[in-house]
């Protein structure tokens, strides 16, 4: 039986390049991540984390890094307690080019048949591409509230 998964696609007006920045730099991602930055050296093998106000939220192993083109990355949640019981799942943004555009696809698979992980990157991923689309082709980064996501007791 498959497990399921999540999947995303936009187009962004940008190049691979500074797309694959804006995916792998603390000086975007706390731009259009609600202020989480990405710690990782992005080579294969190597720690990955999502830290938000100085605390890890999501860690995981980088599986493949093929700039500008491919990243993926086990991620798995650290500071809910409810969250912190599901597995690992995977992360795999791929990255193609057309014309002036870059066609970003997101897919999050890996998550336990019931479990709570699904539906809160379901809500999650589509506010932080949007934010991320926003600032690449204007500039400004959306202000989407943590509490417009359904996510309690934040925003």
């Amino acid at each position: 039986m498959n497990r399921p998964e999540f999947v995303y696609v936009t187009y962004i007006e940008t190049t691979p390049e500074k797309l694959w920045d804006a995916l792998t730099s603390s000086e975007f991602t706390r731009r259009y991540w609600f202020g989480t930055e990405v710690q990782s050296d992005w080579k294969v093998g190597s720690p990955f984390a999502l830290v938000m106000d100085g605390k890890p939220t999501d860690v995981g192993e980088i599986l493949e890094a093929d700039r500008p083109r491919r990243l993926s990355y086990t991620f798995k949640h650290v500071l809910n307690e409810e969250l912190k019981q599901e597995p690992a799942s995977k992360v795999v943004f791929t990255l193609e080019p057309h014309g002036k555009v870059v066609k970003l696809t997101l897919t999050h698979e890996g998550f336990v048949e019931g479990g709570k992980m699904l539906d809160g990157v379901s809500k999650g991923w589509p506010a932080i591409l949007a934010s991320l689309k926003s600032l690449m082709e204007t500039g400004a980064a959306l202000t989407i509230p943590l509490a417009a996501l359904g996510i309690e007791g934040v925003g």
